[in-house]
């Protein structure tokens, strides 16, 4: 990358980052606000979803289960240690390891099938964990869990919430970023472009896509814990709820899957797009099929992204403006360049036949 164009990248990131941490500052309507951590809860989500999905070409619909496994792992715990207030905290990252965990042995079964089979084991490992979630006695079954109660100021109640969202968010996009520099990196985008090839130069397919799956699922359980001491309850079609795969894959796609700022992209634009929604129509079923629907149409007419598509589009059109200005710099009636004379066109001189 040239000299101006990262540092223009970078000025821009720096931007972006200074507007984030201002919003609640300036943005101060509980409303608002809460919107601003379910946004960043999704920045996070489908940054994860993409370190594996993304890069591997494997596309995961199940990722609601580290989602519902990290929060129900918070609740439980606390529960169970009889801890409230900024305590419940440090245990954020206990429900990482536990998504993590649950993601080996979900991997090893899921991994073995092609991309497309992959798909539809994904959705039914994940029926299979809300059920579980409904079923076991020591979820709570449809009361589910709630969460202890924090004594905090309820003007400012979310901007904690936010700005620890915000690092892990931070934390997420920058490990997304090394891994698809490095050599792991690499491994995965061989596997998405043609993994029988990736097998043969000598990757080994099943470890990294393996690797990949768990390090996604350990950062979405992480999440997936922040967002049960926001909300303050968790419950099996909330914790496990198809809509989020959907979600942070259509988050994913829009922005443009398997980059480092698609997913934050989209996620930034379709998460506050998809709450005001909810809002306006407040039928879970037309949310649901609308939000599948477009998820359709991104994957079908749009595969690239609409991000990266409409930046192709503009790089075209202004490719093809400065051609048409560059054809068009002889205006009509100049003078054009003087042609080479030889020796038949000198004065006296006669052609040889």
């Amino acid at each position: 990358m040239s000299g101006p164009a990262a540092a223009w990248r970078g000025a821009g990131i720096l931007a972006l980052l200074a507007a984030l941490g201002l919003f609640p500052l300036v943005f101060t309507n509980p409303l608002v606000t809460t919107i601003g951590v379910d946004t960043m809860i999704f920045v996070v989500a489908a940054s994860a979803w993409n370190i594996f999905s993304g890069y591997s070409g494997y596309i995961s619909l199940g990722h609601a289960v580290f989602f519902g496994a990290g929060a129900y792992t918070v609740g439980l715990a606390a529960a169970g240690w009889n801890l409230t207030g900024n305590a419940v905290f440090w245990l954020l990252p206990l429900a990482a390891v536990v998504a993590a965990v649950i993601a080996v042995p979900f991997g090893l079964l899921a991994l073995r099938v092609r991309r497309h089979t992959f798909v539809v084991v994904t959705i039914a490992v994940f029926f299979i964990f809300q059920l579980m979630a409904y079923n076991l006695p020591f979820t709570g079954g449809t009361t589910g869990v709630t969460a202890p109660f924090l004594n905090w100021d309820p003007g400012t109640y979310n901007d904690p919430f936010y700005y620890l969202a915000m690092a892990i968010a931070a934390g997420t996009v920058g490990l997304s970023w090394l891994i698809r520099g490095s050599k792991f990196g690499l491994q995965l985008r061989a596997i998405r472009d043609d993994e029988g090839r990736a097998r043969g130069l000598g990757v080994r397919t099943m470890r990294v896509k393996l690797i990949a799956f768990v390090i996604s699922a350990f950062i979405t359980g992480l999440i997936g814990g922040l967002w049960f001491y926001f909300i303050t309850q968790v419950l099996p079609p909330s914790g496990f709820d198809p809509a989020f795969n959907a979600s942070v894959a259509l988050m994913a796609f829009f922005g443009g899957l398997g980059t480092v700022t698609g997913p934050v992209l989209g996620a930034l634009i379709l998460a506050p797009a998809q709450q005001y929604f909810t809002q306006q129509f407040p039928n879970d079923f037309l949310s649901q099929l609308v939000l599948g629907g477009l998820l359709a149409a991104v994957i079908l007419l749009l595969p690239r992204g609409v991000i990266p598509t409409a930046i192709e589009k503009i790089t075209s059109w202004r490719a093809g403006r400065s051609a048409r200005l560059d054809t068009s710099v002889t205006a009509p009636g100049a003078r054009q360049p003087a042609q080479p004379r030889t020796a038949a066109s000198e004065p006296g001189q006669e052609s040889v036949r």
